[in-house]
Order: structure tokens, then C-alpha cells, then sequence
């Protein structure tokens, strides 16, 4: 897929609600950066679809980015064609507040289309940040090789799941997501929630890795918080995440690790 001399073609989507799309994306260009055979255009969101359908990686941290139906059918065609896609965070999410004066209960709208499928996930829902423990799926899996069970101040995300998926992190979660209308786990259900798995789609794959949140003082105003009095960078201080994610950004640029 690569163009002249090696040339690989990257596509970064970075933008949406509720976290800190500067820090996040700063964060990504540099280890992008890395790769020195990779050209890297940034936007907040999927509107360029002619950017995507010429790039050979994606890479999206997004949080509440709604694809058009147009769009959706680029996101799905650039994957089915051979493309990788590396898939962070929120990109599974569509979130509607709660309205003025209802119950603080946020809702999950499945407006995503066949991109949920491809995706391999719909976000429903995360209890409370607090930290947990990621577990190792795969243990020998380059994605994850030597790295020991880890914990981490994150959203653990319930997510609704389109098999099937290669699942290489998980972590444990049965009861509420308080303050969302889904992603409760019965206690006779599976605990187990991915956190990082791959999922094959037409000629090319998905790369999903739930971890990520980071939140500035003033990224809820619009959920009525002015100033929250503290910035969250909430895995990204985790060595472990790190050492992943850029095992997962050269997986995205090069298909292997």
C-alpha cells in the first residue's frame, strides 16, 4: 500500500466531547512522528473523506464523532479495501446528554451503522473512573509480549460487541454504569470487557484499544462545569499503555510489530 520510496499515508481524526483532544493529539503526532516513512494529516472529523480514501493507516481518537452515511461507507470501504485502522478510545461512541433539567442519564444512540460492525464495538456505558486492573488476554501476543496485568485510572468501557473479535487485553466489570442508560452487567453475565482486540474486515483490520481518556479543566462546560479544578491524563501516565499504544501505532503503520 505504501506510495513512492516507502511513503506510508496517515489520516488522524482527533476531536469530539468531554476530553482533551489537544493533549490527546499531541500525544499521537509525536509517537507518529517516529515513523519517519509516515505523512500525517490531522482533522476532528470525518468530513475528508477523500484524505481517508487514499491514506493506507487511520488512526481516531474521537469521543461522539457521528459519521454521515456517506462517511460510514468510506470508513467501511477504506477498511474492506486493505486498510488499518488503529481505533482509540471513544471512537465507538455516539452520546446524547441528558437534556436540561432531566435526570443526569446519558444515553447511546445506535447511529454508527455497519461502522459499529467493522469496529467490532458500541460503547454503552463505563462505571465511574476509578483505577482497575487490565488483564492480559494473549500473553504471547506481540501487541502485549512481557507485559504483566497493570492497572490504570481509565473509563472502563462496556461496550456492545460485534464478533469476532481477537480480544489481547480485557478487564472485569459486572453491575452499574451509573449515569448511562446501558452497559449494565448482570451478575450472572461475563465480567470480562475487551480493552484491546483486532478484528479482520474485508482485506484489511481494526485495531480497537479502549484506554486513552485524558480530560482538561474546561473540556465539560457544556455539561454545566465551568472549570473542573484538575486535568485527568488518566493512562497516559501508565508506562504500560504507552509501551502498547506504540506497539499498536507500528502494527497500524507497518501490519506487524
Amino acid at each position: 500500500m505504501a506510495g513512492p520510496a516507502g511513503r506510508i499515508d496517515a489520516v488522524l481524526v482527533c476531536g469530539g466531547r468531554w476530553h482533551d483532544f489537544d493533549y490527546a493529539r499531541l500525544q499521537l503526532l509525536e509517537r507518529i512522528g517516529r515513523h519517519e516513512r509516515v505523512r500525517t494529516r490531522v482533522f476532528e472529523d470525518y468530513a475528508r473523506t477523500d484524505a481517508i480514501e487514499s491514506a493506507d493507516v487511520l488512526v481516531t481518537y474521537t469521543c461522539d464523532r457521528r459519521p454521515s452515511l456517506g462517511q460510514q461507507r468510506t470508513l467501511v470501504d477504506f477498511v474492506a479495501r486493505g486498510g488499518r485502522w488503529l481505533a482509540l478510545h471513544g471512537t465507538n461512541s455516539a452520546i446524547e446528554a441528558p437534556a436540561p433539567g432531566a435526570p443526569r442519564v446519558f444515553s447511546t444512540p445506535r447511529v454508527l451503522g455497519e461502522v459499529a460492525a467493522v469496529l467490532g464495538s458500541q460503547f454503552l456505558g463505563h462505571p465511574p473512573i476509578e483505577p482497575y486492573r487490565v488483564e492480559v488476554t494473549q500473553p504471547d501476543h506481540p501487541l502485549v509480549a512481557g507485559i504483566d496485568p497493570f492497572d490504570v485510572g481509565d473509563e472502563l468501557y462496556v461496550s456492545e460487541l460485534h464478533g469476532p473479535l481477537d480480544v489481547v487485553l480485557h478487564a472485569r466489570h459486572r453491575g452499574l454504569c451509573r449515569g448511562f442508560a446501558e452497559g449494565h452487567v448482570a451478575d450472572d453475565a461475563d465480567d470480562a470487557q475487551p480493552v484491546l482486540y483486532l478484528r479482520r474486515h474485508g482485506a484489511g483490520e481494526v485495531c480497537y484499544f479502549t484506554l486513552g481518556h485524558c480530560r482538561g479543566r474546561f473540556d465539560v462546560q457544556d455539561l454545566g462545569v465551568e472549570d473542573l479544578g484538575r486535568t485527568d491524563r488518566g493512562s497516559w501516565t501508565t508506562p504500560e499503555f504507552t509501551t502498547v499504544l506504540d506497539r499498536c501505532l507500528s502494527w497500524a503503520v507497518y501490519g506487524s510489530v
